[in-house]
């Protein structure tokens, strides 16, 4: 007669999700290096150091400036 309400938790990026952004990142960089583009590929992989040292990918202005080296 009474269900009780579903425990429910906020979506969270799980260790697949971040792999995958590594992952796109690493990919991007190495297709950039090969298009003859080195220093749109520096930037790829700051963000690509940034993910593997367990930071997240940066929300403010202030925060992509630091993982950009800016």
């Amino acid at each position: 007669m009474y269900q009780r309400a579903a425990k429910t938790k906020p979506a969270s990026m799980g260790s697949m999700d971040g792999m995958a952004q590594v992952s796109f990142f690493r990919i991007a960089k190495e297709e950039l290096q090969n298009a003859g583009y080195d220093d749109e590929a520096f930037y790829f992989e700051q963000v690509e150091d940034w993910l593997r040292s367990g930071k997240s990918l940066p929300t403010t202005e202030k925060e992509v400036g630091k993982v950009l080296g800016l």
